[in-house]
């Protein structure tokens, strides 16, 4: 009887070898650069909200991140870059690469029984972004009056929230919606309403979003026009 033929012996590289010492170093290298790199992000976000564009430099953030000035510029390329880091992760509350389009954020607030139901939910999901960026969104504005990237950014910034405005309307009002709706929308829902509303005015938190809700609730309403665009669920 011919024996089993028995498969090749694998030898795999374990930690003592070359090459698994090589793997090891890597990862462990990749895993501090990516630790590195958030430390300087969330120390830049405090930083850039306490003091504002203007007075903070990248001494401040590197002191805050226990990291050198050095590190901060290889990874940022600039204080500009630092900011703009900072404000993406704020966006979506992690450093996660994934859009804020395809979240669960964006996609829930269509899932609603009502068109109010809807709009509650809308106002939740800004008012927590809101909560997030709206000191770093003034340091934005602060720097985009003498930085042409930073004017660059918020240029870009506020039509790519135009667009996520149309979308999350059209969504919430289960119908496309008005340019004019898109217009009032975004103003509702920008982070320079939401600062006026929560820090000049003392709001809660709780108070701008049920007041935004509200808002978008009887501006969606108001323009239905009677047209058959509502659902049967959607009437209150």
């Amino acid at each position: 009887m011919t024996p089993d033929r028995q498969p090749p012996t694998v030898i795999a590289d374990d930690a003592d070898s070359p090459a698994g010492k090589r793997r090891y170093r890597s990862a462990h290298r990749r895993m501090q650069a990516e630790q590195t790199r958030a430390s300087a992000i969330a120390a830049a976000g405090r930083v850039f909200a306490e003091r504002g564009w203007i007075a903070t430099n990248m001494r401040d953030v590197a002191r805050e991140a226990d990291v050198s000035v050095e590190t901060l510029y290889s990874g940022f390329g600039s204080k500009a870059g630092l900011l703009t880091a900072a404000l993406d992760v704020a966006i979506v509350g992690d450093d996660e690469p994934v859009p804020f389009a395809q979240r669960a954020e964006a996609a829930v607030m269509g899932a609603g029984p009502t068109m109010a139901a809807r709009a509650r939910t809308a106002a939740q999901v800004v008012t927590a972004i809101n909560m997030r960026i709206h000191r770093l969104d003034q340091a934005l504005r602060q720097g985009a009056a003498v930085e042409a990237v930073l004017a660059d950014r918020l240029a870009s910034s506020e039509a790519s929230r135009r667009i996520a405005v149309a979308s999350a309307a059209t969504m919430v009002a289960r119908r496309q919606v008005t340019r004019s709706e898109v217009d009032e929308i975004a103003v509702l829902t920008s982070s320079v309403v939401y600062d006026l509303l929560a820090r000049s005015s003392g709001w809660s938190n709780a108070q701008y979003e049920q007041w935004l809700a509200e808002r978008l609730a009887e501006l969606i309403q108001r323009n239905q026009n009677g047209q058959d665009i509502e659902r049967p669920d959607d009437r209150e």
